[in-house]
């Protein structure tokens, strides 16, 4: 399928691998963000696409003008990445979560029924949208139990799609991401420990490890992620789908293993662990495998290379 896409947060590290995957495919893609945490610099490669089939737009989701401009592109699918993404903010700021995630979601879907769109792909969050799992991988037919504001608006925003689609008929897949990594990773991000280990280690610093390392993450890297939005345009509909890998890694098991691909021997710092951090995390993804056919297929230490790689050039080319 390609089609017209609007990607809202298409100027974040995950959005702008979105846009990039999908000019590749042959979409016309507009990009709305209002590059509060997202960068120009990520959509360098797409303001550069052949034709006139990339557009950006500086455009705040709170804002109500972005039902016009939804119903004025009338796009075939809308990727709904736009979001305050920071667990600790939303707990220090709840009512600025909430009119993030959970008004702007309701202005993208009001957008998306006065344009017709035939559908709406939406990043939730696996996470913090399950709270502390009773088991491990945790399915989706677990019970939803967020413990931060973040993950109750994420939680909002995925009853208001089931409502906008038992209702008014506006299909939707609800991704709930594992911890997204790779290259133009936002050190404060979800997943931010990768981009943060990986700016310590080309610093020749030793990275921190907060409590004992033992806690785990699912890191899932950002090509598989974009893969599995990019099936789900045409499958999954009415579904929340987790899109991981199913594996447990631990923080030390993380820093251990980019300290050997940066072949540095030295040892973390450790501080007090932080209050209220989950100690485990993964998603079976296994039934994204049956609705989208995706499974991920980048190894731990490919991606990881891969992202050093990456910040490796990036450090090289502001110093030239």
């Amino acid at each position: 399928m390609t089609g017209k896409a609007i990607v809202t947060g298409g100027a974040g590290f995950i959005g702008s691998t979105l846009v990039d995957r999908l000019l590749a495919e042959g979409w016309k893609v507009d990009v709305v963000d209002d590059l509060s945490s997202g960068s120009l610099a990520n959509l360098a490669d797409a303001r550069q696409s052949e034709g006139r089939r990339f557009s950006f737009t500086r455009l705040d989701v709170r804002n109500a003008g972005i039902v016009e401009h939804i119903k004025r592109h009338e796009p075939d699918v809308v990727f709904h990445l736009a979001a305050q993404a920071d667990v600790r903010v939303s707990v220090a700021k709840p009512v600025f979560d909430a009119e993030v995630n959970i008004i702007g979601s309701l202005n993208v879907l009001e957008g998306c029924l006065a344009a017709g769109v035939k559908k709406i792909c939406f990043a939730a969050s696996g996470g913090t949208l399950y709270g502390t799992p009773e088991e491990i991988p945790t399915r989706e037919a677990a019970p939803w139990r967020p413990e931060s504001p973040y993950g109750v608006s994420k939680k909002a925003a995925v009853d208001y799609m089931h409502y906008y689609r038992e209702i008014h008929g506006l299909e939707y897949t609800a991704c709930a991401l594992a911890n997204v990594y790779g290259p133009r990773q936002d050190p404060h991000g979800e997943a931010g420990v990768v981009a943060i280990f990986a700016g310590k280690f080309l610093d020749h610093e030793r990275p921190t490890i907060f409590g004992d390392g033992a806690q785990t993450r699912d890191f899932v890297y950002v090509d598989d992620v974009v893969d599995a939005f990019y099936r789900a345009t045409e499958k999954g509909g009415g579904l929340l789908l987790n899109i991981g890998t199913g594996v447990e890694t631990s923080v030390q098991q993380l820093h251990d293993a980019m300290a050997r691909l940066c072949n540095i021997k030295e040892s973390a710092h450790n501080a007090p662990a932080r209050v209220g951090e989950l100690q485990r995390s993964a998603l079976d993804p296994g039934r994204a495998r049956i609705h989208l056919g995706w499974q991920p297929w980048t190894s731990l230490d490919d991606g990881l290379a891969r992202t050093l790689e990456h910040f490796k050039g990036r450090r090289a080319a502001a110093r030239a």
